[in-house]
């Protein structure tokens, strides 16, 4: 079926080699950073992951969102899902692999990653981390592939891969929780040292994951004559609202536990972010945007009226995406590093290369995304043929 992507009109190419020509220009920063070092990019002593690794964390909840519409579908037989299944699945593809190369082109060495797996340490979260990604990748692939084929050929899927759809429901789960165990596992990072974390990323991934899918799913009805279903959409954005509450109620929640309390440690990290600390603002502008998302998305999606309508339904679904990438993909990160354990703020802001690097690492999701979306357009085309 992979021939299906290799062929389109002028205008898919256009989108293909321009998202290529992205790809090229930060294949090179990468190959400055491979023979220079991380000394190209903001990172320091202090400060020793930065926008890599906060995309990584961002894109890992895109990808556990997969399991909104798969365990609709394939546990309670909910047949509005049908036609959005697959496009969850092969948005978890591609998220899953931008978040392997967020992690690789992070790494000062990148070869010595396969010292995880030559030597393992199962004491390391790093290690579950890594088990975890790969396997979700794994079952994904699997999965979409088996369904597709069946579909193509118009025959039901075997009744083998039903136990690995419904493992990987767990799964979805596990790859956000164990990232959120990578964070709050650090003794000496008050801001992330808080049992919270892994229901708020979890939180955040179900409505910042089916938000980007319903864009991507409203995307495709206008330019081809797929069309998953308003019931679908609809349900989904039901599925946004509800997870967006509850991620705005964790935020709350740890906000009203580091402000009562007053204790040092865990307030300065969240001056930092919203107000300041010692001179040092870059982030507050950014969360102060990410508040206003939130509340606009929630204006919208919590009104049925605004929420059913696809005009303010695009809108809402904007906001709920960029106000949760700023949290999570800016803020959640950095912040965890400033101040550092000794009290002391370090300044960190990511570089043109190290901007670079990550926008082409996101043209290769778009890329993916383009590829494996032309694909079941194909299959279903083929199907009403």
């Amino acid at each position: 079926m992979l021939e299906k992507a290799l062929s389109g009109n002028r205008t898919y190419w256009t989108w293909i080699f321009f998202l290529l020509a992205i790809i090229g220009a930060g294949a090179a920063c990468w190959f400055w950073q491979l023979n220079v070092g991380l000394t190209i990019t903001g990172l320091s002593r202090d400060v020793v992951w930065g926008f890599y690794i906060a995309q990584f964390t961002f894109l890992v909840g895109v990808a556990a969102s997969a399991v909104m519409v798969v365990l609709p579908y394939y546990l309670h037989n909910y047949k509005a899902f049908g036609k959005m299944t697959i496009l969850g699945e092969f948005l978890a593809i591609a998220a899953v692999i931008m978040c392997m190369t967020f992690i690789f082109v992070d790494m000062g060495r990148p070869d010595r990653i396969l010292n995880v797996f030559l030597h393992p340490t199962p004491h390391s979260m790093m290690f579950w981390d890594t088990i975890a990604l790969g396997g979700y990748l794994v079952l994904n692939i699997l999965i979409s592939r088996v369904t597709l084929s069946s579909e193509r050929r118009g025959i039901a899927p075997p009744k083998w891969i039903r136990p690995i759809i419904i493992l990987s429901i767990p799964w979805a789960v596990s790859i956000h929780t164990v990232t959120a165990f990578l964070y709050a596992g650090l003794a000496a990072r008050p801001f992330w040292l808080t049992a919270i974390l892994a229901p708020r990323f979890l939180a955040s991934a179900f409505a910042a994951g089916p938000a980007l899918l319903i864009l991507l799913a409203l995307i495709v009805r206008r330019i081809s004559s797929f069309d998953p279903g308003r019931e679908a959409i609809n349900k989904l954005a039901e599925i946004v609202t509800y997870a967006m509450i509850l991620n705005v109620f964790f935020v709350a929640m740890e906000l009203f536990t580091a402000l009562y309390s007053d204790i040092p440690e865990h307030v300065h990290h969240f001056q930092f972010l919203f107000t300041g600390l010692e001179g040092n603002s870059t982030l507050a502008p950014w969360m102060w945007l990410s508040v206003l998302l939130a509340v606009v998305s929630l204006v919208i999606l919590i009104n049925p009226a605004t929420r059913r309508s696809e005009t303010t339904l695009i809108l809402g679904c904007i906001a709920v995406f960029f106000s949760l990438w700023i949290d999570k993909g800016l803020g959640m990160v950095i912040a965890g590093f400033v101040p550092n354990p000794l009290g002391q703020v370090v300044e960190y802001a990511p570089t043109l290369p190290e901007l670079t690097i990550s926008l082409a690492i996101y043209a290769g999701g778009v890329l993916i995304v383009t590829g494996l979306y032309k694909i079941a357009l194909e299959v279903r085309g083929q199907m009403k043929a």
